[in-house]
Formats: structure tokens, C-alpha cells, sequence
């Protein structure tokens, strides 16, 4: 009876300690029978990260219960909580999915799909539409000539008298905003730092007022960017109430 009980008292003993203690843990990212390289693999947890070599494979230092993100942007987010058997296994296989390219040819059957499979790809297509949309918008915007206000084969009045001060124009720029887009998916807005959809514009521009934005730019990384719209969205919440008070 002493050793059935001195038997169970090391095996618990034996997990317990694999489940605070850190452990490098292996993987493989892939798609189907493909292996994906470059993948970024982020512990959320433990503010880590790394990435994926030619081979799809990582290690990571883990414990039990971190939460691991898996990120490319020609693929769906991914994450996952570390198990007890995932430590305990030590080979990690993560399979991604492709990002939807274009659904206007896809003809969804209601005996294949539930209702929330068609909801979700409705959604999707939305989504794209309005990435579409967006991308044509800007294009015709940026070919759009500004009248200046001068009369063609008109007088010249480029004497001193006439002389204004120009206004400098300063070109809109865009890229905090292409790189938050990229990097991080719409459920992230909404789950994790609870925005609304209509919000997220509106959000992204309030956090490229800080000049720390501009310091991502230089030195792009998605774990950074996340620390930074989850600290900025502290501010932008308690600016919105401040504003309804």
C-alpha cells in the first residue's frame, strides 16, 4: 500500500513540475502535405517569439496553459493553449489554413454547410469586398489632379505683390495602417482588445498620432505592435468614456 501510494505521490509530483516549468517545446508548421517556413511563432504568454525554418520546424520555451500564436500573412491566424500532452509529446504538429482569395465563383449548399458556416463565409466575402473596394479607392484617389486655381495661357502675376505663402501639402501616409492590417487579423480588434468593427479605422488612426508608431515602421515586429494597440487601446477606451461622461 506504501509504495502504490509513494508511486502515485512521484507521478503527481513528476507532472506538477512539468507544468510550471518551462520546457523548449518542438514543432512543425504545415499545410496539408506542405511544411510552411517563416512562419512567426509567438508565445503570447511569455512575450517570446520565433520562427519557422526552411524544414517548417520551431522550438519555443513553453509551460503548461501559455497561449501560442502562429502568424503568416498568407494564412489564417492561429492559436492554441500548451497542454500537459503537448509537453509531455514534445512534436507539435500545427496545421493553417490558406486566406480566402476570392469567393464569387464558390456556390455554398445548404446540405454541405450549417448556418453558421454560411454566415461565417458571407462574412468573409464581405470582408475581401471591402479590402477590394478600398484598394480601387485609393488608386483613383491618387490619380485624381487638384485644381490649382490658375487660368491657362492667363496673366502672370509671379511678381512680389502677388506672392503667397504656399501651404504644404503633406502626403497622406498610409503605412501604419497597411502594416497593422497585415499583421493582425479583425477577431483580434474584437476579441481581444473589444472594439466594435466600425471602431477599427478609427482606432488605428488614433494610435498612429503616437509617434511610437513610427518606431514600429522602422523595426517591424508583430509582438511588439500587439504590446503597443493593447497598451494604446487602454487610452482609446478611456477616451471614449471621458467622452460620453
Amino acid at each position: 500500500m506504501k509504495v502504490k501510494l509513494l508511486t502515485t505521490i512521484s507521478f503527481f509530483t513528476y507532472q506538477v513540475s512539468i507544468s510550471q516549468t518551462e520546457k523548449l517545446l518542438h514543432g512543425k508548421v504545415i499545410y496539408q502535405e506542405l511544411v510552411l517556413k517563416n512562419v512567426e511563432v509567438i508565445n503570447k504568454t511569455a512575450k517570446t517569439s520565433t520562427r519557422t525554418n526552411e524544414l517548417g520546424e520551431f522550438a519555443i520555451s513553453v509551460k503548461e496553459q501559455d497561449s501560442l500564436l502562429f502568424y503568416s500573412k498568407d494564412y489564417l491566424f492561429t492559436r492554441l493553449k500548451v497542454t500537459l500532452k503537448d509537453l509531455e509529446k514534445n512534436n507539435l504538429v500545427v496545421e493553417m489554413t490558406p486566406k480566402a482569395e476570392e469567393l464569387d465563383n464558390v456556390v455554398v449548399s445548404r446540405s454541405v454547410f450549417n448556418k453558421t458556416e454560411i454566415k461565417n463565409i458571407a462574412n468573409n466575402k464581405e470582408e475581401i469586398n471591402k479590402i477590394i473596394i478600398r484598394k480601387k479607392f485609393d488608386e483613383v484617389t491618387s490619380k485624381v489632379t487638384v485644381y490649382d486655381g490658375k487660368i491657362k495661357n492667363g496673366l502672370d502675376f509671379s511678381y512680389p505683390i502677388f506672392d503667397k505663402p504656399k501651404k504644404k501639402i503633406e502626403p497622406r501616409d498610409d503605412r501604419f495602417k497597411k502594416l497593422v492590417n497585415a499583421s493582425c487579423p479583425l477577431d483580434f480588434f474584437i476579441k481581444n482588445l473589444k472594439l466594435k468593427q466600425e471602431e477599427k479605422e478609427i482606432f488605428i488612426n488614433f494610435c498612429n498620432t503616437d509617434p511610437k508608431s513610427k518606431i514600429l515602421l522602422e523595426h517591424p515586429n508583430v509582438l511588439s505592435l500587439m504590446d503597443f494597440l493593447i497598451a494604446k487601446n487602454q487610452e482609446f477606451l478611456k477616451m471614449k468614456m471621458d467622452s460620453k461622461n
